[in-house]
């Protein structure tokens, strides 16, 4: 089963925005069903909404995050998944330093389109930033789809 998981800072805007956009585009798909697709916080406490910007900006694209509950990146969270996918060098980083059997496993999400850098974090901006975000992890994942499905179905060489 493919299986991807991404990770921001607080599992409340990043993170959720691509799991739902990446839901979305498999589910259609033949196949779809069986992709396990989620998101976690590198720096957050369990439970929490998604922030208000980034619920009003998924429904407009037709998303439905009332339900999503922010979650801490764990060890075991992290060996459940086949592809780790964040939104920033740090946190890249700091998983890898801290999960060092996971570390070829996880790469940032503008690697699958061909090159390495930061998604900009909206949190405390205007809702239109919350907007070009959203825009901009959704051309990543359309545009890097093919690699995401491919390294999403390896299974890790350990």
């Amino acid at each position: 089963m493919p299986s991807v998981i991404f990770i921001c800072t607080a599992n409340r805007c990043r993170s959720p925005m691509a799991m739902a956009i990446l839901r979305e585009k498999v589910k259609g798909l033949p196949g779809g069903g069986d992709w396990r697709i989620e998101s976690a916080g590198a720096w957050t406490e369990d439970g929490l909404p998604v922030l208000e910007e980034t619920f009003k900006v998924m429904a407009e694209k037709g998303y439905d995050l009332s339900t999503h509950r922010s979650h801490m990146v764990t060890a075991e969270l992290l060996r459940s998944f086949r592809l780790i996918l964040t939104m920033e060098h740090g946190q890249k980083e700091a998983l890898q330093v801290e999960f060092p059997e996971i570390a070829d496993q996880v790469y940032l999400l503008s690697e699958m389109v061909g090159y390495e850098a930061d998604v900009f974090d909206p949190v405390g901006e205007p809702l239109g930033y919350f907007r070009e975000t959203e825009f901009e992890i959704e051309a990543m994942i359309n545009v890097g789809f093919e690699r995401i499905a491919a390294l999403a179905k390896e299974l890790p060489e350990k």
